[in-house]
């Protein structure tokens, strides 16, 4: 109840601007009377979004339990104003969460399951296993049909935000004579009603003046060279397993703010997965891709592209 209560606060323009951020610059607070404020030390009750191994003989001991909740939280963007809020739990540990309202997470939770059942037949093929190929998932739990708390993925960055975010993405550091993301939309969306040969003119066009830049990412974080091949060999089988698997399970919506790059492993992380089983082929613009291969995402595999590993 507590964290239902909390996930439907409502922060209005008054109480927070639209960074999230009050009129002192900081990181607003949730109000004293709130029930996950007066949460202290629940020795039996686990942290929602850790996951704990099942135990065969049904006992379960040192389980990491909910100890408290700061009261500050921060907003990160989105229609119903989700909340990252931070769980101390009784190892000491600092869990962040992301607290969402008026959001059904219950199809979100049924694919993380499948996906961690597609993982555990990964790791009983040979071929598959010695590739080290996995789906990426995190812990998503619904609390009601609209709210629910997710495990948040540390030491991620959206794939938007590298490529594109104002004033420093790759982008407009790499190549500032391209033209702006936004720039690239106007164009492309001036030719929505427009024949099919004038569309694809403005989609060429667009591309010359919109470069990829995906593969800096990997000189920037990974500086030591047999890291740096790891981590393009990690990359590489990151995307090619999340493409298949989003393929046969009609993953759509996939948004560059709807894809995480964790900067340690350099694997790909799906996140927000309402759109699935092609139900994007039946949105007023229906999605006819099978999964995300833009060329940003094709720079990150290297001189091979889909040719090297990706494909293999």
């Amino acid at each position: 109840d507590a964290y239902i209560e909390a996930a439907y606060w409502d922060v209005t323009p008054t109480k927070a601007d639209q960074q999230g951020k009050d009129n002192n610059g900081k990181n607003p607070s949730f109000p004293k009377q709130l029930r996950l404020m007066h949460i202290k030390d629940l020795h039996e009750v686990a942290v929602p979004t850790i996951t704990i191994p099942i135990a065969i003989d049904g006992i379960y001991k040192n389980i990491e339990t909910v100890k408290s909740f700061n009261a500050e939280y921060a907003m990160v963007g989105g229609v119903n104003a989700p909340k990252k809020i931070l769980c101390h739990s009784s190892t000491g540990r600092q869990l962040s969460q992301l607290l969402k309202g008026k959001d059904d997470l219950r199809q979100d939770a049924v694919m993380q399951q499948l996906f961690t059942v597609v993982n555990r037949l990964l790791d009983k093929d040979d071929l598959t296993c010695h590739r080290s190929l996995n789906i990426r998932t995190y812990k998503v739990v619904p609390l009601t049909q609209k709210s629910g708390v997710l495990e948040w993925c540390d030491g991620t960055i959206t794939f938007g935000d590298y490529l594109t975010k104002i004033p420093d993405g790759a982008h407009s550091r790499y190549h500032s004579e391209d033209w702006a993301a936004m720039d690239c939309r106007r164009h492309i969306h001036k030719t929505t009603n427009a024949g099919k040969d004038e569309r694809k003119r403005a989609f060429i066009q667009t591309c010359s003046k919109l470069k990829p830049v995906f593969r800096y990412f990997f000189y920037e974080y990974y500086n030591k060279p047999s890291v740096w091949h790891g981590k393009k060999q990690a990359y590489a089988r990151s995307v090619a397993s999340s493409s298949i698997v989003g393929y046969i399970v009609g993953l759509g919506d996939r948004h560059v703010q709807n894809i995480l790059i964790d900067t340690q492993t350099a694997e790909f992380i799906h996140i927000d997965l309402g759109v699935a089983f092609d139900q994007g082929k039946m949105l007023p613009i229906p999605e006819t891709i099978p999964f995300r291969l833009t060329r940003d995402v094709i720079d990150g595999l290297g001189i091979c592209g889909t040719q090297g590993l990706f494909k293999k």
